[in-house]
């Protein structure tokens, strides 16, 4: 007869693993003896040993005990049983993996690689933390509702980066957003904004799609991804006369 401590050493475990296989009841608790203390014999190193061997396999605890008890054909149909529960897992796993792994490529995790290119030239353009951030939200917003969509906005976005006076002008309206709505800058702005636009030829490769009805009205409802002088603005190149 073995104390607790020799036990749990035969079958490579702690004892206090060996205590919790008892609060579980998977592992028999033996009557102290005389002196006070428990002795195990080899029914329960055999039993132990088992129990070590499925829990390392991947078994949860809650199914060591009906397959210690298992026949031949039940035990063969649980681990297959479990066998398909932790491949399961591992696929889930693996995926996660590689989701953490593209966090390092920063916003392709979330939107396409022409819009993750559009956000990395809008950080080098100088716009500010802020501006960027509600850029990023918005093509978040924008790739997931309508990917189509989104993919024949940033190809005109990115057409439009290669253009100096299109960075100057995108320049002005970041900065433009703490302006107070009537600042007299605005109009001058809005003017520059409408030749500019005047002056875009058509893209027959990708024509902007009309825009999502679902995106429009998220939009409105996002209270920091406006101002009151990107409002005004906004009035202010509508009611411009077209030349």
């Amino acid at each position: 007869m073995i104390t607790i401590g020799q036990l749990a050493a035969s079958a490579g475990c702690t004892v206090k693993a060996v205590r919790h296989y008892h609060e579980r009841g998977l592992l028999p608790e033996p009557e102290r003896d005389a002196s006070g203390y428990r002795r195990y014999g080899a029914e329960h190193a055999i039993a132990l040993i088992k129990i070590r061997t499925l829990a390392e396999a991947g078994v949860p605890l809650s199914r060591v005990k009906e397959l210690l008890a298992a026949g031949e054909d039940q035990f063969a149909a649980a681990i297959a049983d479990i066998e398909s529960t932790l491949r399961t897992r591992i696929r889930r796993l693996e995926r996660t993996r590689q989701q953490v792994a593209r966090l390092r490529a920063g916003d392709e995790l979330f939107v396409s690689t022409e819009i993750a290119d559009y956000l990395r030239q809008l950080e080098e353009l100088g716009l500010s933390e802020r501006g960027i951030r509600i850029e990023r939200d918005l093509w978040i917003l924008m790739h997931t509702v309508s990917p189509h969509d989104a993919a024949s906005w940033i190809a005109d976005k990115l057409t439009a980066m290669a253009d100096p006076e299109f960075r100057e002008i995108y320049r002005a309206y970041d900065t433009a957003y703490d302006w107070p709505a009537a600042d007299p800058r605005l109009p001058a702005l809005a003017d520059r904004t409408r030749r500019w636009l005047l002056i875009q030829p058509p893209s027959p490769d990708h024509p902007a799609p009309a825009a999502d009805p679902i995106i429009v009205r998220m939009i409105r409802k996002d209270g920091p991804a406006t101002s009151p002088s990107w409002r005004r603005l906004d009035e202010l190149l509508s009611n411009l006369p077209v030349d």
